[in-house]
């Protein structure tokens, strides 16, 4: 009877499901708590070699190098970590052999990996959700958002403004500058650099207004104006090199985050099945806990 007893529970005991989901939390629990530690960690580094002056501290490209690969580190270390843990943790069922054991070790590691990845993810478009769309459309209209950020009276100093405000300029004190006017003119502008160029009819306008409201010479005018359309135009140029500069970095980075998931997706994998040969080999790690009183 009791040789019976123990042959159902045996049976019971490896009739479960493969997957034991309470190693699965626990290693997912330590590759998040490792890696926000390592993450902020890293954060002290960063702050100590940056500067708020010009000229002085790491570079943003080195600041930029050292950050892709500090949190590629992060990433493939926390994951191996909480890969270990989970296969050291699960309950082997030995209704397999000893390949096919290793095998779920190793894909229980994998899922740590999901659910880390899933989570973070879900945290990323809780917190930066609107961060990441506006940039989005930001790097798919680059030249029109330059155009439309420099046609944004409201800004305080914006280039636009500033060359439009040039143009106007006048000896009298007494003088006023209708702001329908400045509006025309800035809206012109901006028109024009959206279209490529600012017509000869345009210009012509452009300079009359500017002549009808200052006083100055028409030849004067025309100068103005030219000054003017320059100055858009280079402040627009450099608004899109941003952009483009922008869009490069998100590219990179976006390789670089694809090449790091699928490295420490395999890291967790091996490390899983390290944790499970260390189960079942009864391994101590480390050593020195045998002196441990």
């Amino acid at each position: 009877m009791e040789e019976e007893t123990a042959i159902v529970a045996a049976a019971d005991a490896d009739s479960g499901s493969y997957m034991d989901w309470p190693a699965v939390i626990a290693g997912a629990v330590m590759a998040s708590a490792i890696s926000l530690v390592l993450i902020t960690f890293g954060s002290a580094i960063g702050l100590s070699l940056t500067s708020p002056f010009d000229n002085t501290g790491m570079s943003a490209v080195g600041l930029a190098i050292a950050l892709g690969l500090w949190l590629v580190w992060v990433q493939v270390s926390s994951f191996m970590a909480g890969g270990y843990v989970t296969g050291r943790m699960r309950r082997r069922l030995h209704d397999a052999t000893e390949h096919e054991s290793d095998v779920r070790d190793g894909i229980h590691g994998l899922v740590v990996w999901g659910v880390g990845v899933l989570l973070g993810a879900s945290i990323l478009a809780l917190t930066a959700g609107g961060a990441a769309s506006t940039a989005a459309t930001a790097v798919g209209g680059a030249a029109q958002a330059a155009v439309e950020k420099m046609a944004d009276a409201a800004q305080g100093v914006n280039p636009l403004s500033r060359a439009v405000d040039t143009a106007f300029r006048t000896t009298r004190p007494d003088a006023s500058t209708s702001v329908d006017a400045r509006n025309e003119v800035m809206a012109i502008v901006a028109r024009g650099i959206a279209q490529g160029d600012i017509p000869e009819a345009d210009r012509t306008y452009l300079a009359q207004v500017i002549a009808a409201r200052t006083d100055v010479p028409p030849d004067e005018a025309k100068a103005r104006v030219d000054t003017m359309v320059t100055s858009a135009q280079q402040a627009a140029e450099e608004a899109k090199q941003q952009a483009k500069r922008a869009k490069r970095f998100a590219v990179i980075a976006a390789f670089v985050t694809a090449a790091s998931l699928a490295i420490s997706a395999a890291a967790a994998f091996w490390a899983a099945g390290m944790g499970g040969r260390h189960r079942d080999e009864g391994t101590v790690i480390p050593r020195w806990f045998d002196r441990m009183p």
